[in-house]
């Protein structure tokens, strides 16, 4: 009889990479989603058409080498989050994890008065992450030479002045 390590291992070679490990799009569903099951907001759906686009800007901010958001003309009717961490040394979940963790100074309301700190800066990404009215997220990384620059984009946007996050 074999050993439960030897069987774990063996059940590891034979299962394929991707399936060892979640890939961006699983880990983006999954973190969205948790948050959004806290505040009773329906989860996010992966859209591939939100991912190009997160693409696209994810390789510019690659080639530019700074992290920046797009212009709104040619992301409309598209909210955005975007993180960066030195090239190779950040998962997925790492990158996003900072925009949960706004969580901590959020509290309900109407945006942009959603924050404990009075700064709406300080909770945009997780109002984006959490908005009730979003439905549809698309993620991609770019690198430079030293960064990973992570970009999700959203539909419909967040984040809408006067409206209630959730």
């Amino acid at each position: 009889m074999r050993s439960p390590q030897i069987l774990a291992l063996i059940v590891l070679l034979a299962t394929p990479a991707l399936a060892r490990t979640p890939g961006l799009r699983e880990t983006a569903l999954a973190l969205h989603n948790e948050a959004r099951e806290r505040v009773g907001a329906p989860p996010l759906v992966w859209d591939p058409q939100l991912a190009a686009s997160a693409a696209a800007w994810a390789r510019e901010l690659g080639r530019r080498d700074r992290m920046e958001h797009s212009p709104w003309e040619i992301r409309r009717g598209q909210g955005e989050n975007l993180s960066m961490g030195a090239r190779g040394w950040f998962s997925d979940a790492v990158l996003m994890h900072s925009w949960f963790a706004e969580a901590d100074d959020y509290r309900p309301g109407v945006f942009p008065d959603v924050s404990r700190t009075g700064r709406w800066q300080d909770v945009g990404h997780y109002t984006q992450a959490i908005w009730r009215g979003t439905t549809a997220v698309g993620c991609a990384r770019g690198s430079s030479p030293t960064q990973d620059y992570l970009v999700c984009r959203y539909s419909p946007p967040g984040n809408m002045i006067g409206q209630p996050v959730h």
